[in-house]
This record gives structure tokens, C-alpha cells and sequence, in this order.
């Protein structure tokens, strides 16, 4: 069952002009961080979201969320068109669609204590108040690995990885169905990492979560995701089940982000694919396909024509012109 659909989803920032005028400004006034992404994902499934830095992630997971709204496209929710709700129906159903922030530092008040903190949804979705939301804080906040006591202190008096848990405690507390995680534990030491990933998957089979996980490392995608979207310069160019874009990524760009994965043991190190030039300014994207300036596999086609999603396998889609021939840029790259 689909739970969450994007169609054609855009977003736009005008750099010098009001955000009215985004679509009639000039090409190289706006900056277009997602254009026309459409993806779905399954009740109780990890669809993990992946690419480059700047490339448009963390704008596409809030774009759904309208945290930041979208120019163009459409998201609907269980059935409902998110993108055309009013104010209160915006909040309504925030309660069941949540987000956990990157940075487990700058996303907490630090003039909150955490009861206040994760309380607060409580209160603004009319669930509780009180002793009655305080009881409510209390339980979650020992669902995720912190105490009851620690109600009244604030967020300066605790660890990176306690931070996050206190966010993932927010998230958590309106009772969600769907949670956006933007990248929460790369700001964290490894070892934090592999507890707060363990913390996730633990909370979706219990509480048959469903997540967008975004990721610029393949490697936690691999282990938390059902299905990977790949994504570069706004675009999104590969998507299918985890195994296949591991074992078979048939997009250029996916080839030289899982060939930049270091391995570890005695199998032979497969060939690292090194990219030339820098990812382009989404102020002024290249013409045709938006990878073509950096792929060794380029031709004339892929300079002028934007190349079409295309199957590739059960479940498996990529946007390539040189598809058919099954070039695989880690064999050809020495």
C-alpha cells in the first residue's frame, strides 16, 4: 500500500526577486534545488535518499513535509493532497508526518528544558497537558534510551548522541506514521551512529514507522533502506530495491558513489571511479542530462536531450541515454 506519493515535485529559491516571482524570473536569478521529482513510498517502508552534498536532499524531504513549499508538483498522504491543504489542515496532519533534523545542536531551543521540548507537540495538537503530557514526555523520552529525570535539564548538558535521541523523542511523541530522518546521525561519532540506526529500526518495527531517510553514506543506506532513490543536482536519477542498486547500479553517477565505498577484507577492491570537475551551480544547471559534464560515458545525446527514467529491472528504474549498453563506468575506469 502507498503511503506517500511525490508527482513532479519542484522547489525554487529566487535569489533577488520575492518568491511570487520565482517561475517569470530570469534563469540565472533562481536557484532550482528539486525539480520535478516524483517517487513513492510503501506503508512501513525505508526509502533511502542519496547524494552529494547540495544536491537537493534535505530541500525535497522538507518540500514534502511544506516546510519549505513547494513551487511546483504534488505530495498526497494516505490519500490526501498535502500540497493543497489550508493552515489548520496543514496542522492536523502534521501530527501524523514528522522530521528528524540533521544537527542534534542547532535543532533543539536551548532556552527549553527537554520536557518543554518534546512536550511541545502535545500541546499545539491538543493530544495533552499538563502532568498528563509531562507522564506522556516521560515514557517516550525512556523509549529512546534517556530517563525520566532528565525532564528538567536542558539540551547543553547533554551528549551529541542524547541530543538526537531527545529529537527523536519530538518526532515520535505525536504518535507519526511517516518520519522524515534528514541525515540524523551524520553529525555523530561512529559508534553513536550504529546506536542511533539500531534506535530507528527498532522504533519502525514496533510502531510500524515508515521513513524517508536521507544519506550522503551509501553504507547506512545499505543496512537501514528497502528501496534506494538516487539523487544529483535536484534530479532524481536511479531508484529501485536495496540489493540491486548495490549489486547492479546502472546509472554512472550511482556507479561512482558506491565505487567511493572503501572495502574492507580480503575481496579484491573494485575500481574507484573518479569524478572530474565539481557538482554544477543549480544557478546555472548544464542543458540535457545534468551529470554530463562530469561522466567519462557521455555523448553527444546526453550534452542536449534530458534523458527519460527508463526500467531496468523489477523495480528498478535510471535516467541514462547509454542504458541499453549496459556500460558499467567501475570496469571501464583503471
Amino acid at each position: 500500500m502507498t503511503l506517500l506519493q511525490v508527482d513532479g515535485l519542484s522547489k525554487a529559491y529566487g535569489t533577488r526577486r520575492a518568491l511570487a516571482q520565482i517561475l517569470t524570473a530570469t534563469p540565472n536569478r533562481v536557484v532550482r534545488a528539486v525539480s520535478d521529482v516524483s517517487l513513492t513510498v510503501a506503508k512501513g517502508e525505508v526509502l533511502g535518499l542519496i547524494g552529494e552534498s547540495g544536491c537537493g536532499k534535505s530541500t525535497l524531504g522538507r518540500a514534502i513535509l511544506r516546510l519549505h513549499e513547494p513551487t511546483a508538483g504534488r505530495v498526497t498522504f494516505d490519500g490526501t493532497d498535502v500540497t493543497a491543504l489550508s493552515a489548520p489542515e496543514l496542522k492536523a496532519m502534521r501530527r501524523r508526518m514528522q522530521i528528524i533534523f540533521q544537527d542534534p545542536y542547532a535543532s533543539l531551543n536551548p532556552r527549553r528544558t527537554v520536557a518543554e521540548i518534546v512536550g511541545l507537540p502535545l500541546v499545539l495538537h491538543g493530544i495533552a497537558k499538563g502532568e498528563e503530557a509531562r507522564q506522556i514526555t516521560a515514557r517516550v523520552l525512556e523509549r529512546v534510551g534517556l530517563r525520566a529525570n532528565q525532564l528538567d535539564r536542558y539540551p547543553h548538558q547533554f551528549s551529541g548522541g542524547q541530543r538526537q535521541r531527545i529529537g527523536i523523542a519530538r518526532a515520535l511523541v505525536s504518535n507519526p506514521e511517516f518520519i522524515v530522518c534528514d541525515e540524523p546521525v551524520s553529525a555523530l561519532d561512529v559508534s553513536i551512529q550504529a546506536q542511533i540506526i539500531a534506535l530507528l529500526l527498532e522504533l519502525k518495527q514496533e510502531l510500524g514507522l515508515t521513513y524517508l531517510f536521507i544519506s550522503h553514506d551509501i553504507s547506512v543506506i545499505g543496512y537501514l533502506a528497502d528501496r534506494v532513490a538516487v539523487m544529483y543536482l535536484g534530479e532524481i536519477v536511479e531508484t529501485g530495491p536495496v540489493t540491486r542498486i548495490l549489486e547492479n547500479p546502472r546509472h554512472p553517477y550511482t556507479q561512482s558513489l558506491l565505487s567511493a565505498v572503501p572495502e574492507v577484507g580480503p575481496r579484491r577492491a573494485r575500481a574507484r571511479v573518479r569524478l572530474q570537475g565539481d557538482l554544477p551551480s543549480p544557478l546555472n544547471p548544464p542543458p540535457g542530462c545534468k551529470f554530463h559534464t562530469r561522466c567519462p560515458l557521455a555523448i553527444s545525446a546526453c550534452r542536449t536531450l534530458s534523458p527519460q527514467q527508463r526500467d531496468v529491472g523489477p523495480g528498478h528504474v535510471a535516467a541514462c541515454h547509454r542504458l541499453e549498453e549496459n556500460l558499467t563506468l567501475m570496469e571501464a575506469t583503471p
